[in-house]
């Protein structure tokens, strides 16, 4: 009863997370992913892009483009619009403008067995291999933002190439910056030079945001209170999984949802996934990969 009572006071007041409470307005963007996806390093990028003058922090990325899952609703209610917002939410009809950025969920497992432990969610104790079995299944504490496959279906597949919503992969943007966020700069309608993108790569380099994060990370709203001698910038890299997840968790990975992953272009390595005739999504994404 208590806890109702003050649930129902902090709603009133706006103290509550927005996430999906959340009151959107017509010219918002969001950029969205699943956890441990290359959200944050997105924000980073899209803030340098769109306001050089001042170079990104963790400091500051709040007022630039604050996490929906983070600040309280009378946070959100007063970061004046346009607003670009980051999300990790399933599928949400309201959302007007959203960019979409998806990750290979064999490194993404990786990437999140470290932030779980990071957020004292798991021992370090806690074996991978079971790790992989409660990623698989659903039984993370993040479990409301439903499983990798179903964030991403949910997304790709409800909205596919409409327009207003552009997809990015992870790994396409590691390979490729520079075009990568020219695309994104275009879906924002931000004429960016050459200079700009570079100048913004840049300042949102994996060296620089761990350098930052150093100093920084103690008062950001994400890390605060965290374990400190686990980066939550990791080592930014694509393949990971190659060479430290076992072959039968990787199974998993791919039986789970390997036929999503081969319609997103990712290679399947084991024969556990029935991947069906389905036309690769990414042919409904010109210039996507």
């Amino acid at each position: 009863m208590m806890y109702s009572v003050k649930k129902l006071w902090k709603n009133a007041l706006g103290m509550d997370i927005a996430g999906r409470t959340l009151a959107v307005r017509a010219d918002d963007t969001f950029i969205i992913s699943y956890p441990r996806s290359g959200n944050t390093w997105t924000r980073f990028l899209i803030a340098n892009l769109m306001h050089p003058q001042e170079p990104v922090t963790f400091a500051n990325i709040e007022r630039f483009i604050p996490d929906a899952e983070a600040q309280s609703s009378r946070y959100m209610r007063a970061v004046p619009s346009p607003r670009m917002i980051k999300s990790h939410s399933y599928f949400d009809p309201r959302y007007p403008r959203v960019i979409y950025v998806v990750r290979d969920p064999r490194d993404v497992a990786l990437s999140y067995y470290d932030f779980s432990r990071k957020y004292r969610q798991i021992e370090d104790s806690y074996p991978l291999e079971r790790y992989i079995e409660d990623f698989t299944t659903g039984h993370l504490l993040s479990a409301g933002w439903g499983t990798w496959g179903e964030n991403v279906a949910s997304w790709v597949y409800a909205r596919g190439a409409r327009p207003g919503f552009l997809l990015l992969r992870y790994e396409d943007m590691k390979a490729r910056p520079e075009q990568e966020l020219a695309r994104i700069a275009e879906f924002l309608g931000i004429h960016a030079s050459p200079e700009l993108l570079r100048t913004a790569i840049e300042r949102s380099s994996a060296d620089r945001m761990r350098e930052m994060e150093k100093t920084q990370g103690k008062n950001w709203v994400t890390t605060k209170d965290k374990r400190s001698d686990i980066p939550f910038v990791r080592t930014a890299s694509v393949g990971g999984w190659k060479t430290n997840l076992q072959t039968e968790s990787v199974a998993k990975i791919e039986a789970r949802w390997g036929h999503i992953m081969a319609q997103l272009g990712y290679e399947l390595v084991t024969n556990a996934a029935a991947v069906g005739g389905a036309e690769n999504i990414l042919a409904a994404f010109p210039a996507s990969h």
